[in-house]
């Protein structure tokens, strides 16, 4: 993972994180300072951001909103006060309301954000720099560390190619914590035609089926949110199992970017998970990355050893094979 520490120091007021990567200092620097590279990573997993405005100018701001899966929503803004490219910017970084002002009763932290070269690639080192202990304290509380941690680490598959990231690994599973596990996978298609496989009915029919020998039967989706959705598939004659399926309700929905929804497995009493899917277009190539949340590790584990990860993949595959042009 490219974060090496994160700390925190009371005497100095400050939370400094660490990163090393793979890329030169320039690439590391372009990834900091273009919306559109940001927005793929400055969000943890499951809180994915969007910036709405950035001027990298002394003076200009920045605002962005990250998104829960339950559609909750968390604001913030910087204003850059220093700016040494490639090398280092500073801005002041707040919690925002919906109306895009400071929000009362949350710290204004001042945050250096500082490149270096070193042998292997580039360094990242974060200062945030608090007004109080209390300020430091509620941070941390909020899980800054960890909630950090878990944006940096996805900075590997900004920095690179999105074919040589991912093309020919296939389907990829990883654990993230107890109650979260990340999927990806590289479609190599259009974004437009990975969301219309995952939300028309007609084109998920087509891929959707897991193994060989075995038939959708049922495919009812309401993408809109609030919506719901049901699948069923049935074994063909002579194909041991016994028909299964899922339901559930979309929480988040925008297209073609990211949707969200909970999985039940029909007719039981298991506990639903938190499926949240973003897609990801890059050079006529589509990243799927679907974080799915687990009620507990016994839950997660359960799961994953039924095989989940090989089945997933020959469903991808077939994705590939039957919609998109040879």
């Amino acid at each position: 993972m490219p974060v090496t520490t994160v700390t925190t120091d009371p005497d100095a007021l400050t939370m400094t994180l660490v990163g090393d990567f793979a890329a030169p200092v320039e690439r590391l620097w372009q990834a900091f300072t273009e919306p559109a590279q940001l927005d793929r990573f400055w969000g943890p997993p499951g809180w994915p951001a969007t910036f709405t405005s950035f001027d990298l100018t002394p003076g200009g701001r920045a605002q962005y909103q990250m998104t829960s899966p339950q559609g909750e929503v968390s604001r913030g803004g910087w204003e850059f006060t220093a700016i040494d490219a490639p090398h280092r910017f500073e801005v002041l970084d707040s919690f925002l309301n919906g109306d895009g002002d400071v929000l009362e009763g949350m710290p204004t932290m001042r945050v250096e954000f500082l490149f270096e070269a070193t042998p292997e690639g580039s360094r990242l080192t974060n200062i945030t720099y608090f007004d109080s202990l209390d300020a430091l304290e509620q941070v941390v509380e909020f899980g800054a560390v960890e909630g950090s941690t878990l944006a940096i680490n996805q900075l590997d598959a900004v920095l690179q190619d999105l074919r040589e990231y991912a093309q020919g690994k296939g389907t990829q599973t990883e654990i993230l914590s107890d109650t979260h596990v990340r999927i990806t996978r590289l479609i190599d298609g259009p974004r437009d035609l990975v969301w219309r496989a995952h939300t028309e009915p007609e084109l998920m029919k087509k891929w959707l089926l897991g193994p060989d020998g075995w038939r959708m039967t049922v495919c009812e989706i309401d993408p809109a949110v609030g919506g719901r959705y049901r699948y069923e598939w049935t074994p063909d004659e002579g194909v041991e199992g016994e028909a299964f399926g899922f339901d559930g309700e979309t929480l988040v929905s925008e297209a073609p970017r990211r949707a969200v929804t909970t999985e039940h497995m029909t007719g039981t009493d298991f506990p639903s998970t938190t499926n949240d899917m973003s897609l990801y277009e890059e050079d006529g190539a589509t990243l799927i990355t679907l974080l799915i949340e687990y009620p507990d590790k016994d839950t997660r584990d359960m799961v994953l050893a039924t095989g989940m990860t090989e089945g997933m993949e020959t469903s991808y595959a077939r994705l590939e094979r039957e919609l998109l042009p040879a």
